[in-house]
C-alpha cells in the first residue's frame, strides 16, 4: 500500500490539484520527501504506465497523469534538493530537428519523471547543436530522440553522428522512439535502444543507468 493513498489515487486518476495538495499536506505533517516520491509517487506511476500496456489507459490518460505527477513535484523539487536526494538518473529529451510533433516526447519525458529521473525537455524541431550543448551543459546519462515523421528519421542518425563527432558519444546511452522507427533502425544509426512506449523508454533507462553503475 502507497505511504498516502489520496496521492497515489490523484496521480493515477490525473487530478494534479489533489495531488500537489496531497505533496502539501504530507510536508507538513512531516513526511520526508524523499520517502514520498519513492514509496507513493513513483511506484503511482508504475501503475499508470502498466494500465496503459493492458489498454486500460490511453494517450488522453497518461498525459493528465504526468500533468498530476508534474503538479506533485513542485513542492517537492526544492526539498529533495536541499536534502542532497539523487535522482534515479539524467535525461536530455527531444523532438529531432525538423519535426515539430510532440506527443510522445512529452508522454516520454512524463513517464520518466514519474519514475524518479531528472528530465530536460528541450522541446521540438531540436537541432543537433542544441543535443550537444545540452550533453555538455547537463552531463545526462541519457539521450532520448524522438520522430514521427519518416522524412524526419534521418535527423536522429544526424545528431547520433554530430554527438559523436562533438566528443561527448561515449558520455551518453542515446534511445530513439517514435511511429515510423524501430529496433533495426535503432541498432542501425547507432543508437543504444528503441523504446515502442513511453513506459518502454523508463525501463530500458533504468536498466542503462544500472548497468552504468
Amino acid at each position: 500500500m502507497a505511504l498516502s493513498q489520496k496521492l497515489y489515487d490523484a496521480i493515477v486518476a490525473g487530478n494534479a490539484k489533489v495531488a500537489e495538495a496531497a505533496v502539501r499536506e504530507e510536508i507538513a505533517a512531516g513526511t520526508a520527501p524523499a520517502t514520498l516520491l519513492a514509496d507513493t509517487m513513483i511506484p503511482a506511476m508504475d501503475e499508470v504506465g502498466k494500465l496503459f500496456e493492458e489498454e486500460e489507459y490511453f494517450v488522453p490518460e497518461l498525459l493528465l497523469a504526468g500533468r498530476a505527477m508534474r503538479a506533485a513535484m513542485q513542492p517537492l523539487r526544492p526539498l529533495l534538493a536541499a536534502a542532497g536526494a539523487k535522482p534515479s538518473g539524467v535525461v536530455i529529451v527531444g523532438t529531432v530537428q525538423g519535426d515539430l510533433h510532440d506527443i510522445g516526447k512529452n508522454l516520454v519525458a512524463s513517464m520518466l519523471e514519474g519514475g524518479g529521473f531528472e528530465v530536460h525537455d528541450l522541446g521540438a524541431d531540436v537541432s543537433p547543436d542544441k543535443f550537444i550543448a545540452a550533453i555538455r551543459q547537463y552531463e545526462p546519462q541519457i539521450v532520448c530522440l524522438s520522430a514521427l515523421l519518416t522524412v524526419t528519421m534521418p535527423a536522429m542518425k544526424t545528431t547520433i553522428d554530430a554527438i559523436t563527432q562533438a566528443g561527448v558519444r561515449n558520455k551518453v546511452k542515446v534511445l530513439i522512439g517514435g511511429a515510423p522507427v524501430n529496433e533495426h533502425y535503432a541498432r542501425a544509426i547507432g543508437a543504444d535502444g528503441y523504446g515502442a512506449t513511453a513506459n518502454d523508454a523508463v525501463a530500458l533507462s533504468r536498466q542503462l543507468v544500472e548497468q552504468a553503475g
